[in-house]
């Protein structure tokens, strides 16, 4: 670890782990997508880099989860695969949220954000069920590592470096 790397979120692969191809980098980061998770990574041609992993916010089996824990933000992750280095570049972009009706609605944040976000929010809400009695309606937790942590490992498992970008280029 180099002195900086806490700072950048750099993870660096256990010595002696060969890296493999950009081609199985990507294929790894990918197969991170399980229905389950909250979040979901695609190809990032839209936004002009390699992948993005972001927030299940507009899928309509998340949606209502979101909505009802009342996240007014969400964020995405922005990554670049560098063969020549063997380093995933990544950069976090946040927006904001507007609830109409249940409906996700997507603006770009007021206030201009790049670079590493480290956030964690949580919340348990009690009522009255659909089916009668009184208990936990639902409880939820959204952290930044939830995401980054299967990236990273991904990334670092293939041989490669995880570089956290906060200045410069993508």
């Amino acid at each position: 670890m180099r002195i900086f790397d806490w700072l950048t979120g750099t993870k660096r692969p256990v010595a002696g782990v060969a890296a493999q191809s950009a081609a199985d980098v990507r294929a790894a980061l990918l197969a991170i997508n399980q229905p389950k998770l909250p979040f979901v990574v695609r190809d990032g041609a839209a936004e002009k880099v390699d992948l993005v992993a972001e927030w299940r916010i507009v899928d309509a089996a998340w949606y209502e989860i979101f909505a009802k824990a009342g996240l007014t933000k969400v964020f995405k992750i922005l990554m670049r695969l560098d063969d020549n280095t063997h380093t995933v570049r990544a950069v976090d972009q946040e927006w904001s949220v507007e609830w109409r009706a249940g409906v996700p609605t997507l603006a770009l944040a007021a206030q201009a954000f790049r670079g590493q976000k480290f956030e964690m929010s949580g919340g348990v809400r009690f009522g009255f069920k659909d089916k009668g009695g009184f208990g936990k309606v639902y409880d939820y937790h959204f952290s930044t590592g939830e995401m980054k942590t299967p990236l990273q490992n991904a990334t670092t498992g293939a041989g490669w470096t995880w570089r956290g970008v906060t200045f410069g280029k993508l």
